[in-house]
Protein backbone atom coordinates (compact mmCIF):
# COMPACT_ATOMS: atom_id res chain seq x y z
CA UNK A 1 0.00 0.00 0.00
CA UNK A 2 1.10 3.65 -1.32
CA UNK A 3 1.42 5.82 1.63
CA UNK A 4 -0.45 9.22 2.03
CA UNK A 5 1.99 12.22 0.71
CA UNK A 6 0.88 15.57 1.66
CA UNK A 7 3.51 18.70 -0.08
CA UNK A 8 2.39 22.45 1.04
CA UNK A 9 2.16 24.74 -1.83
CA UNK A 10 1.32 28.77 -1.36
CA UNK A 11 -1.14 30.43 -3.37
CA UNK A 12 0.36 32.67 -6.05
CA UNK A 13 3.70 32.73 -8.02
CA UNK A 14 4.83 30.00 -6.60
CA UNK A 15 2.43 27.91 -6.84
CA UNK A 16 1.72 28.99 -10.44
CA UNK A 17 5.59 28.76 -11.24
CA UNK A 18 5.92 25.27 -9.27
CA UNK A 19 2.51 24.08 -11.71
CA UNK A 20 4.88 23.29 -14.69
CA UNK A 21 7.39 21.44 -12.35
CA UNK A 22 4.43 19.17 -10.82
CA UNK A 23 2.80 17.67 -14.08
CA UNK A 24 6.54 17.22 -15.25
CA UNK A 25 6.45 14.91 -12.41
CA UNK A 26 3.07 13.66 -13.28
CA UNK A 27 0.92 15.41 -10.21
CA UNK A 28 -1.75 17.18 -11.65
CA UNK A 29 -4.50 19.14 -9.17
CA UNK A 30 -7.90 18.42 -9.51
CA UNK A 31 -8.89 21.81 -8.79
CA UNK A 32 -8.07 25.36 -8.82
CA UNK A 33 -7.22 26.87 -5.22
CA UNK A 34 -7.50 30.52 -7.13
CA UNK A 35 -10.77 29.38 -8.06
CA UNK A 36 -12.11 27.57 -4.51
CA UNK A 37 -11.27 28.03 -1.45
CA UNK A 38 -10.47 24.88 -0.24
CA UNK A 39 -7.02 24.37 1.34
CA UNK A 40 -6.52 20.59 0.72
CA UNK A 41 -6.30 20.00 -2.82
CA UNK A 42 -6.77 16.36 -4.19
CA UNK A 43 -4.57 15.37 -7.29
CA UNK A 44 -4.53 12.66 -10.40
CA UNK A 45 -2.83 10.33 -7.49
CA UNK A 46 -4.95 9.10 -4.92
CA UNK A 47 -2.29 9.43 -2.61
CA UNK A 48 -1.03 12.79 -3.23
CA UNK A 49 -2.79 16.26 -1.80
CA UNK A 50 -1.40 19.62 -1.61
CA UNK A 51 -2.07 21.83 1.53
CA UNK A 52 -2.47 24.92 0.46
CA UNK A 53 -1.02 27.54 2.95
CA UNK A 54 0.65 30.69 3.94
CA UNK A 55 4.20 30.92 1.87
CA UNK A 56 5.90 31.93 5.39
CA UNK A 57 4.12 29.14 6.76
CA UNK A 58 5.15 26.12 4.90
CA UNK A 59 8.49 25.56 6.30
CA UNK A 60 6.24 25.16 9.72
CA UNK A 61 4.46 22.53 8.33
CA UNK A 62 7.18 20.30 6.62
CA UNK A 63 9.33 20.52 10.12
CA UNK A 64 6.61 19.21 12.09
CA UNK A 65 5.17 16.41 9.75
CA UNK A 66 1.95 18.10 8.57
CA UNK A 67 3.50 18.38 4.91
CA UNK A 68 5.81 15.83 3.81
CA UNK A 69 7.20 17.90 1.15
CA UNK A 70 6.81 21.63 0.29
CA UNK A 71 8.20 24.66 -1.95
CA UNK A 72 9.61 27.66 0.29
CA UNK A 73 11.52 30.34 -0.85
CA UNK A 74 15.11 30.55 0.19
CA UNK A 75 14.13 34.24 1.95
CA UNK A 76 11.29 32.34 4.26
CA UNK A 77 14.18 29.58 4.87
CA UNK A 78 16.84 31.62 6.02
CA UNK A 79 14.03 33.14 8.50
CA UNK A 80 12.53 29.58 9.72
CA UNK A 81 14.25 27.34 11.96
CA UNK A 82 15.88 24.47 10.12
CA UNK A 83 15.15 21.91 12.36
CA UNK A 84 13.69 18.68 10.84
CA UNK A 85 13.82 19.75 7.79
CA UNK A 86 16.13 19.68 4.50
CA UNK A 87 16.29 21.40 0.89
CA UNK A 88 15.98 19.10 -1.78
CA UNK A 89 16.24 21.09 -4.82
CA UNK A 90 16.62 24.60 -5.70
CA UNK A 91 13.66 24.39 -8.16
CA UNK A 92 14.84 27.33 -10.06
CA UNK A 93 11.57 29.18 -9.88
CA UNK A 94 10.38 32.48 -8.37
CA UNK A 95 13.89 34.19 -8.43
CA UNK A 96 14.89 37.95 -6.90
CA UNK A 97 17.64 39.02 -4.68
CA UNK A 98 17.67 40.17 -1.04
CA UNK A 99 19.29 43.09 -1.25
CA UNK A 100 20.36 46.51 0.91
CA UNK A 101 18.62 49.57 -0.63
CA UNK A 102 18.67 53.16 0.74
CA UNK A 103 18.49 56.86 -0.74
CA UNK A 104 19.73 57.64 -3.69
CA UNK A 105 21.31 60.71 -1.47
CA UNK A 106 22.86 59.23 1.66
CA UNK A 107 22.74 61.61 3.83
CA UNK A 108 25.10 61.72 7.28
CA UNK A 109 23.56 60.13 10.07
CA UNK A 110 24.85 60.49 13.89
CA UNK A 111 23.31 57.50 15.32
CA UNK A 112 23.74 53.50 14.92
CA UNK A 113 22.40 52.76 11.03
CA UNK A 114 19.01 51.72 11.15
CA UNK A 115 17.32 49.45 9.34
CA UNK A 116 13.48 48.58 8.66
CA UNK A 117 12.80 44.91 6.84
CA UNK A 118 10.97 42.19 7.86
CA UNK A 119 14.00 39.74 7.59
CA UNK A 120 15.52 40.16 10.88
CA UNK A 121 17.61 36.72 11.17
CA UNK A 122 19.40 37.43 7.35
CA UNK A 123 19.90 40.84 8.23
CA UNK A 124 21.27 40.25 11.40
CA UNK A 125 23.52 37.65 10.32
CA UNK A 126 24.47 40.09 7.17
CA UNK A 127 25.80 42.65 9.54
CA UNK A 128 27.19 40.93 11.98
CA UNK A 129 29.35 39.28 9.54
CA UNK A 130 30.11 42.57 8.39
CA UNK A 131 31.20 43.19 12.19
CA UNK A 132 28.40 46.08 12.16
CA UNK A 133 26.32 46.74 15.26
CA UNK A 134 22.60 48.49 13.47
CA UNK A 135 19.12 48.49 15.18
CA UNK A 136 16.37 46.35 13.37
CA UNK A 137 12.92 47.72 12.70
CA UNK A 138 10.60 45.18 11.68
CA UNK A 139 7.85 45.81 9.43
CA UNK A 140 5.61 42.94 7.32
CA UNK A 141 5.56 45.41 4.33
CA UNK A 142 5.62 48.61 2.53
CA UNK A 143 9.58 49.15 3.57
CA UNK A 144 10.66 51.74 0.98
CA UNK A 145 8.45 53.88 3.14
CA UNK A 146 10.83 53.60 5.84
CA UNK A 147 13.66 55.91 4.87
CA UNK A 148 11.30 58.37 3.61
CA UNK A 149 9.96 59.27 7.00
CA UNK A 150 13.53 58.48 8.89
CA UNK A 151 11.68 55.23 10.12
CA UNK A 152 15.15 53.92 9.24
CA UNK A 153 18.19 54.91 7.51
CA UNK A 154 18.31 51.95 4.85
CA UNK A 155 15.99 48.66 4.29
CA UNK A 156 16.94 45.02 3.90
CA UNK A 157 13.97 43.22 1.23
CA UNK A 158 13.66 41.36 -1.93
CA UNK A 159 14.16 43.25 -4.91
CA UNK A 160 12.73 42.12 -8.22
CA UNK A 161 13.30 44.48 -11.54
CA UNK A 162 13.76 47.72 -8.92
CA UNK A 163 10.95 49.37 -9.86
CA UNK A 164 9.32 49.92 -6.82
CA UNK A 165 12.78 51.15 -5.54
CA UNK A 166 13.47 53.25 -8.13
CA UNK A 167 9.78 54.37 -7.97
CA UNK A 168 10.30 55.51 -4.12
CA UNK A 169 13.92 57.37 -4.45
CA UNK A 170 16.13 54.44 -3.11
CA UNK A 171 18.83 52.71 -5.29
CA UNK A 172 19.84 48.78 -4.28
CA UNK A 173 22.95 49.09 -2.44
CA UNK A 174 24.37 45.40 -1.03
CA UNK A 175 23.48 42.05 -2.15
CA UNK A 176 22.79 39.55 0.27
CA UNK A 177 21.87 36.49 -1.42
CA UNK A 178 20.11 35.31 -4.34
CA UNK A 179 16.59 33.99 -3.60
CA UNK A 180 14.77 31.15 -5.28
CA UNK A 181 11.99 28.49 -4.43
CA UNK A 182 13.40 25.39 -2.76
CA UNK A 183 11.52 22.02 -2.11
CA UNK A 184 12.17 20.76 1.70
CA UNK A 185 11.79 17.74 2.93
CA UNK A 186 10.32 16.30 6.50
CA UNK A 187 13.38 14.33 7.78
CA UNK A 188 11.60 11.81 9.16
CA UNK A 189 8.75 11.15 6.02
CA UNK A 190 12.47 11.19 4.13
CA UNK A 191 13.50 8.35 5.91
CA UNK A 192 9.87 6.30 6.03
CA UNK A 193 8.54 7.37 2.81
CA UNK A 194 12.04 7.78 0.71
CA UNK A 195 11.09 5.33 -2.50
CA UNK A 196 7.78 7.31 -3.06
CA UNK A 197 9.91 11.24 -2.40
CA UNK A 198 12.25 9.91 -4.57
CA UNK A 199 11.15 9.57 -7.42
CA UNK A 200 8.90 13.27 -7.28
CA UNK A 201 12.49 14.41 -6.34
CA UNK A 202 14.31 13.03 -9.60
CA UNK A 203 11.18 13.84 -11.98
CA UNK A 204 11.39 17.35 -10.58
CA UNK A 205 15.47 17.75 -10.71
CA UNK A 206 15.12 16.57 -14.78
CA UNK A 207 12.20 19.19 -15.47
CA UNK A 208 14.58 22.00 -13.74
Amino acid sequence: MTDQLTIALSKGRIYQDTLPLLEAAGILPLEDPNKCRKLIIATNHPHIRLLIVRATDAPTYVAHGAADLGVAGKDVLMEASSDNLNELLDLQIAKCRLMVAGPKENKPHGHRLKIATKYIQSAKSYYAAKGEQVDLVKLYGSMEIAPLIELADKIVDLVDTGNTLKANGLVPEEHIADISSRLIVNEHAYKTKFHQINEIVEKLRSAI
